[in-house]
């Protein structure tokens, strides 16, 4: 009788691990398959996820290959781009109305600024995410986007180590890369009602815009400066020895 009862134990216990790890390959794939399906909805530009991995048990988790296209008319190949992001999560709450991750860290993304100061490829996909957000940013009049239905809270938002490529209007497509400052958030959707997909997107879009927007308007603006004036030096010379030839040969025919 003894011995029934441990082969019994024994077979629950790899019944409910087999039963974890499926429900934890069922879970990251309907992540993966919902940023890739709803985040387009959000953002009306593509979106590919390489991997989400989530422990049901730890509530630990990794985002490998993140890249946020960019809108119709703009050149550079997409706005952002994410290597790696980890976070961890409330186990719990993946079964209730609202999801709680505790934390959210992204590292070393690669942000595209293309454009001008105030439209740009970012600010589109702000515009975008805003109307989808039903936000009082944005005046259009077009439906919402359909997304899931659940509820999120984030309690800590981090993005670490941000570089961004600038490719100003008038720059001839040229890019210069310009670090950006630590985009941190806390506390969204802390109240009892949370917040959407699509209203977090909005937020941390609205961050990364305002970080962008600055550092485009400063030490940008002095790199650009800084060409310019080594330009007009180069062409300067250049009319110098232009003209000097022009005199030496004048002398010769007299």
């Amino acid at each position: 009788m003894k011995k029934i009862l441990i082969r019994v134990l024994i077979v629950g216990a790899v019944l409910l691990i087999l039963g974890v790890i499926a429900v934890g390959l069922f879970l990251d794939g309907a992540i993966k398959k919902g940023v890739e399906t709803f985040g387009p909805q959000f953002t009306r530009v593509s979106i590919r996820l390489d991997s989400v991995k989530v422990s049901m048990l730890s509530g630990s988790g990794s985002v490998k290959g993140l890249l946020v296209g960019n809108p119709d008319g703009f050149k550079t190949a997409q706005a952002i781009s994410v290597g790696t992001a980890s976070l961890g999560l409330r186990p719990g709450s993946l079964l209730s109305d609202k999801i709680v991750i505790k934390h959210i860290q992204v590292d070393a993304p690669e942000i595209t600024f293309e454009g001008g100061l105030t439209e740009n490829n970012l600010s589109k996909i702000l515009d975008n995410v805003t109307a989808a957000a039903g936000g009082t940013d944005d005046k259009s009049t077009e439906p919402k986007a359909a997304g899931p239905r659940k509820k999120l809270q984030v309690d800590d938002f981090l993005i670490k180590g941000a570089k961004m490529n600038l490719s100003l209007t008038g720059m001839g497509g040229n890019v210069i890369p310009v670090p950006l400052p630590d985009i941190h958030l806390s506390n969204l959707g802390a109240g009892p009602d949370g917040i959407t997909a699509a209203e977090l997107t909005k937020l941390v879009f609205k961050e990364i815009l305002a970080a962008a927007t600055k550092a485009a308007s400063s030490d940008a603006v002095k790199i650009l400066n800084k060409e310019a004036t080594d330009a007009m030096k180069d062409v300067g010379g250049k009319a110098t020895e232009t003209l000097k030839g022009a005199t030496e040969l004048f002398k010769k025919k007299k």
